[in-house]
């Protein structure tokens, strides 16, 4: 009698969907920004936040759509392979990972800077390179066990998050509420506005990668949508109230261009009512936050590497399941390997660059995918974006908008990137013309 396959076990449910969703945006980027958003558009601020989460919408709103048909893992890079055909998916899926690649990478690097507030010899390089070791080491551990551990870290940290967060905003809006000035209108540029908008864009990024581990969610079709929505409407609250302290607390322009104020805008704003000891906790917040992003990012990428494998795009080792944890191991040993390569050798700037590069064509395609899978079957049991094609359009037009900023360097990377994918297609066609 031949044993039962092994397969994956759907072990995420609606709410911890949801929290790979906020653990997926919620990093770094909020406690470096406000105070750049504000030289960008000033008091007009908070629009800057409403109008990129309204772009935002638009494509999660077709990624929910798409994703709501599919129960396999791979997340973009499936959606685009069973919609535009191979040579499309394997695009999408080096894409795809290369955002979750750098993006990881990014995170880790911003880990190890603040930790340097508490222990600066942990920017050294030896000790740096020891760290990030360490930390991705951690996670590998954790997710090979079992994606009911990863998934519980995740939730674990999405709470230890944002609790942080309500603190600092409820606080602060306490003690300066009453020196916020939101203004209707801004005297600032419209390239002024793009370029706050685009930086809030990156910032709301990055809850794709929720979508990669659908094989392990209990059900996909329903919970997906729910899980975006849901994470969207939490991060839009949390940035929000974040800005908005960090208003009441410098009214002065001049403060704004201080050194510290630049650098730590959030934690420099908790010193004005929380004093010292505040300052310190959001340099501790900020410590928690990326690594709860981190722990989302340890979960969900390596099942886009075991779903490369499973359809045959990369080798067939990749979807290896281990036959006691029931997870996909050598993926995972794999994604370890090279989020650590990449965080010790490059730097954040390096890696968030290629992430924001590698995320506008993993959106376009999406939002691509919506129209032609409504032609493809019309009676599909999934969600149904109201207004008919024009959700994805607009999201395709906000996605075009974005490209348009991209420079010379940037354009260089994805032309790199596209033709390693053509590369990879071309041998996993042959591969497949030989079995």
């Amino acid at each position: 009698m031949s044993a039962a396959p092994v397969g994956l076990v759907r072990a995420i449910g609606r709410w911890s969907l949801t929290a790979l969703v906020v653990n997926s945006i919620i990093g770094s980027g909020i406690f470096a920004l406000p105070d750049d958003i504000i030289r960008y558009v000033g008091a007009a601020a908070p629009w800057a936040y409403v109008i990129a989460a309204l772009g935002m919408g638009l494509i999660m709103a077709s990624f929910a759509e798409v994703a709501s048909q599919f129960r396999d893992a791979g997340g973009p890079y499936l959606y685009a392979r069973a919609t535009f055909g191979r040579f499309t998916g394997v695009q999408m899926g080096w894409f795809a990972y290369l955002v979750r690649i750098t993006s990881a990478a990014a995170n880790a690097n911003i880990f190890v800077v603040y930790l340097g507030q508490f222990w600066p010899g942990a920017t050294e390089p030896a000790a740096r390179a020891a760290v990030l070791i360490v930390l991705c080491g951690l996670f590998g551990v954790v997710n090979v066990r079992g994606v009911k551990a990863g998934a519980r870290v995740s939730d674990a940290f999405a709470v230890a998050k944002l609790l942080p967060i309500a603190l600092f905003a409820a606080l602060g809006l306490w003690y300066v509420g009453a020196n916020i000035q939101v203004a209707t209108s801004s005297g600032a540029s419209g390239a002024m506005w793009v370029q706050a908008v685009l930086a809030l864009v990156f910032t709301f990024g990055g809850f794709e990668g929720a979508m990669m581990p659908m094989s392990e969610a209990k059900d996909p079709r329903r919970d997906a949508p729910f899980a975006l929505f849901t994470g969207l409407a939490i991060v839009v609250a949390a940035y929000l109230a974040v800005q908005l302290v960090v208003m009441g607390a410098f009214t002065d322009p001049a403060a704004l261009a201080r050194p510290d104020v630049q650098a730590r805008p959030v934690a420099e704003a908790a010193r004005v009512f929380m004093g010292a000891g505040g300052a310190m906790l959001i340099a501790a917040l900020v410590l928690v936050s990326t690594y709860g992003n981190l722990a989302f990012q340890f979960l969900a990428a390596p099942r886009l590497l075991f779903a490369f494998g499973e359809q045959g795009d990369f080798p067939r080792g990749l979807a290896a399941i281990h036959p006691r944890f029931r997870t996909p191991y050598v993926a995972i040993l794999v994604h370890v390997t090279l989020v650590c390569a990449f965080a010790i050798v490059g730097s954040f700037l390096w890696n968030a660059i290629l992430s924001a590069v590698a995320r506008l064509v993993t959106y376009a395609i999406v939002c691509g995918a919506v129209p032609a899978l409504r032609r493809r079957d019309p009676d599909a049991p999934c969600l149904r974006l109201p207004g008919g094609w024009l959700i994805p359009l607009f999201g395709l037009a906000f996605c075009v908008v974005l490209v348009t900023q991209m420079q010379a360097d940037h354009a260089w990377v994805a032309g790199v990137v596209a033709l390693a994918a053509i590369v990879n297609w071309a041998w996993a066609r042959s591969a497949r013309g030989r079995q």
